[in-house]
Order: structure tokens, then sequence, then C-alpha cells
């Protein structure tokens, strides 16, 4: 009987430490303390550069991938026309045309050309190379010419680009040199680029400028004449009493030639008969 109760007391004894162990193991364990957060680090912040719109096209990089643009490649570097490309495309709806010469086109150029320009002329002789318009091939049909550049207006003086399209080809004229498109190298609904046989020369950087004429001369100014006063007439001289003196004067009698030529001939005619008579007296 009392060994019996005791196994009772096991039993029940048991069955106690296993619902604790069952309640402490089914408890979730205690979380990690959370971490402090991450001081900034010190110093200016760094400058990121603004990502390009995804698909916007790189010039550069298509000129690569053809090959035979070196010279073209290293204008567009050194005077960061590439640069302004790429941004322009970025913020434009408009698209652009750029027409490529090849390394053997700028090499057809007359000795020293490049070197003879400064790099204003340098970045304006690139841009004449690009249309602010996306341009198709077909598109030069039915374009009205001249044609804007980047360069300038359309304006004579203003770097005007005439291009033409007729059976399939597209002729190019500055008014210095004729170019042909002879390819396309990347067409999309932003940028178009097309490989060209001449370099584009704009004349207002390769025609001489005439001399400005020179200034008409200053017609002189004619002063008016002073006004001359007429001659003083002669007041008539009245005659003024005189002292009476016992001189007579003889009046002078004025008789023209006609009088005079009588007179002389009385004279001679009487001075005659005088001499007459004396001459009958003895």
């Amino acid at each position: 009987m009392h060994a019996k109760m005791t196994k009772q007391a096991v039993f029940s004894l048991s069955l106690v430490f296993l619902c604790l162990c069952s309640t402490t193991l089914g408890q979730a364990p205690a979380q990690a303390p959370a971490q402090a957060p991450a001081k900034p680090a010190h110093g200016p912040p760094k400058h990121t550069h603004t990502p390009a719109r995804p698909g916007t096209p790189d010039v550069i990089k298509i000129l690569q991938n053809v090959g035979g643009f070196s010279i073209l490649i290293r204008l567009l570097r050194t005077t960061a026309v590439a640069d302004q490309i790429k941004g322009q495309l970025d913020n434009s709806n408009s698209g652009f045309t750029l027409f490529a010469p090849t390394d053997s086109a700028f090499s057809n150029l007359k000795s020293g050309t490049l070197n003879s320009l400064n790099n204003e002329e340098k970045i304006r002789l690139l841009q004449f190379h690009t249309l602010p318009k996306f341009y198709s091939l077909e598109n030069f049909q039915t374009v009205t010419n001249p044609l804007r550049t980047q360069a300038g207006d359309s304006n004579p003086g203003d770097y005007p680009l005439n291009v033409t399209a007729a059976g399939g080809q597209v002729n190019i004229s500055t008014g210095v040199v004729n170019a042909t498109v002879t390819g396309t190298l990347f067409s999309s609904n932003q940028l178009s680029v097309y490989r060209v046989d001449s370099v584009l020369l704009p004349m207002d950087i390769f025609v001489p400028k005439a001399p400005p004429a020179p200034a008409p001369a200053p017609v002189p100014v004619l002063k008016p004449k002073a006004k001359t006063k007429p001659a003083a007439t002669p007041k008539s001289i009245t005659p003024t009493s005189t002292p009476t003196t016992n001189t007579t004067t003889t009046p002078t009698v004025l008789v023209d030639s006609g009088a005079m030529g009588l007179t002389k001939h009385g004279i001679l005619v009487s001075v005659g008969f005088s001499v007459f008579i004396a001459a009958f007296s003895l």
C-alpha cells in the first residue's frame, strides 16, 4: 500500500516537471538590443554626377564603334561640344542631326586649316555640322532651305546650310564646299548621325570679309554771306554863301563837243574877217 502511494507521488512530480519544462521551452527568445544608428561620415558631401536619361545616345561611343572618325572625336572632346550635345539631348524633345566628316575628309583640307582656327571658331565649325532637330533621310526631301544650324540662324551671314535630296542622294551646300551623305551611322527618334565626305566649311569663317567702305567725306557747311551795305550815294553839295570880294568870277559854261566845235569855227571866222579889214585899210 505504501509502495503504491510512493509510485503515484513520483508520477505526479514527473508530470509537474514536464509541464514546467514545456512552458519554459515554449517562450520566445529574448530580442537582441537595437543597434544605435550609424554616425554620418565627417566632411562635406561628395558631388555626384546626375546620370543621363536612360536610352540617351552618346555621340562619342557611336563614332568609336564605327571607326574612322578620330579627328572628329578629338575635336568634339577638346571643345566640349560632345557634352553640349548630350546635355541638350537630355532636355530637348526635338532631337538633333549630326553630319560627321570622316578622317579622310579632314585630311583633304588645306594644310594648317584647323590650326589656323581659334577655340571659338572650332566650336562654331562643329556646331555648323549639327541641326537642332531630328531629320531622317526622307525628311530632307521636303525641308525648306536654308536650314538653321547650332552655329547660328539661317539668315545670310549666320551659318545657313542648304540640304537637298534627289534620287535617294542627299547633298549639302555651304556656299564654300559641296558635300554628300555617304551613309547612316545612327538613327533613332532623338538623334541621327550621317557620314559625309567633306568637312562643312561655313562662309562666316572661311570667306574673307570685304573691308568696310570708307565713310563719306563730310559735306562742308556753307555759312551765309554777310549782307553788304550799298555804297553811299554822295550827297549834293549845297552852295554856301561866300563873302563878297572885288574879284568877279566868270561862270564856267559847260558845252558839249558840238558846241565847242562851233565856237572854234566862229572865232576863226571873226579873226579872218578882222585881218581882211586891216589889209584893205592900208
